[in-house]
């Protein structure tokens, strides 16, 4: 094993046991160096490598600091923020921004097939999980059902659920579009980011019976808390 990946392994090991914890620094280099009876060049493949596996931040000017582990969401099935948190053991809350009747733009108004310049609902949450923000949501939904969804309380009751259970809306399926962006000045003021931090960007249109959207959603995930996993099976394979 060459010496870099030596160190890597030393220093990742000492992170999944918590030794360094969340949020901490890392020694300096002439520290680390000392430890390890490497060289500079040594220390910085490894430190490196840290940082390419999401296990450290390197801050110009401050430090390199170890992150908080990412949340793993499956996209496997249909389910909202609150079923995916509460599966892995997280707690989920809510912070509404905004809600109000809009003028369904072109995007819009093509997903929940709808004319353009239709009236519909528009509700804008912060998503948290454990208390940090972790994703901000713009959810449209056609105006009839969406008025009725604005007067709920949207901080502890989710929409998913509010549909299914209250509003007899069955959400059998959904269409996924997911994409890197950067956040713009609302969604970096939403959750607590420099403007221009990287994004995932999942528009997500649920449909009912008869194929009918019901729910069009913009759900920007920080990049820094998250990944996403999935499974894919290969078209045409045999089947054990």
């Amino acid at each position: 094993m060459p010496l870099y990946a030596r160190v890597e392994a030393v220093l990742a090991s000492s992170i999944a046991n918590g030794a360094l914890a969340p949020g901490s620094r890392l020694p300096p280099e002439d520290k680390l160096i000392e430890r390890f009876g490497v060289s500079r060049t040594t220390i910085r493949a490894a430190v490196q490598n840290l940082a390419q596996r999401g296990l450290v931040e390197i801050q110009r000017g401050r430090g390199t600091f170890v992150t908080e582990p990412k949340i793993t969401q499956e996209l496997t099935t249909l389910s909202g923020f609150v079923e995916d948190m509460e599966a892995l053991g997280r707690q989920a809350t809510a912070r509404v921004l905004d809600q109000q009747v809009v003028a369904a733009n072109g995007p819009v108004a093509r997903q929940l097939a709808l004319p353009r310049g239709t009236k519909v609902v528009r509700i804008q949450r912060v998503r948290l999980a454990d208390g940090v923000p972790l994703s901000f949501d713009e959810t449209y939904l056609p105006r009839k059902l969406g008025e009725r969804i604005m007067d709920e309380d949207l901080e502890t009751e989710p929409i998913f659920s509010l549909l299914e259970k209250k509003y007899g809306t069955p959400l059998l399926e959904a269409e996924y579009r997911m994409e890197a962006v950067c956040a713009d000045a609302v969604v970096a003021r939403a959750l607590g980011i420099g403007v221009g931090g990287p994004i995932f960007l999942i528009e997500r249109t649920s449909y009912s019976a008869a194929h009918r959207p019901v729910d069009y959603e913009k759900l920007h995930y920080r990049c820094d808390r998250i990944r996403f996993a999935t499974r894919l099976a290969r078209r045409g394979a045999p089947r054990s």
